[in-house]
């Protein structure tokens, strides 16, 4: 089953990371075996209000049954993070996380793993409540599909079709 994925990311910081992780399908003998399908057109939203970058953010994730939030050095300090992973949980959304550290950027240089205080969970952090991977460490070319899938069986997504009602099951964690 291929499932609409919308990925989060610190842009400035991991943009070639991320772009490593969203484009790993491409080498798959077909797209369905990859599991996903990359829903964002995120490079045109660079400088934008903020009311038009949450229109934005808004539109990019529509339709997508998970969000996965790629956790580079400095990604829980980004305010459009934040807001994606918030709204993700408002609207049901299957939710994981995926440690790029490891991943080289353009430069062939890897970085420091992120901390996973978002600051949103009453104390907790982001891998305490969603599953959290390592892109190198567990194989995320081969699984993420996977990983995907099982985020939005938890989160009572089993179609690929946004259910009309969705119980908020992570809805009250957010402060």
């Amino acid at each position: 089953m291929t499932r609409r994925v919308y990925f989060s990311f610190h842009y400035e910081n991991d943009n070639w990371r991320a772009n490593h992780v969203r484009n790993s399908w491409v080498t798959k003998p077909d797209r369905q075996s990859a599991g996903f399908w990359d829903h964002a057109e995120w490079e045109q939203v660079k400088r934008r209000s903020d009311p038009e970058i949450k229109q934005w953010i808004n539109r990019q994730m529509e339709g997508s049954s998970v969000t996965c939030v790629l956790i580079g050095s400095d990604t829980c300090t980004r305010e459009w993070v934040r807001y994606e992973i918030q709204r993700s949980i408002e609207e049901g959304k299957g939710v994981i996380g995926i440690r790029i550290h490891q991943c080289k950027d353009k430069d062939g240089n890897t970085c420091a793993p992120g901390d996973t205080d978002f600051g949103l969970f009453d104390g907790k952090t982001f891998d305490e409540l969603f599953p959290t991977y390592d892109w190198v460490d567990n194989d995320g070319y081969n699984n993420m599909g996977d990983w995907v899938e099982q985020a939005a069986q938890v989160a009572g997504r089993p179609d690929l079709e946004p259910p009309a009602l969705n119980p908020r099951k992570y809805s009250q964690c957010l402060r």
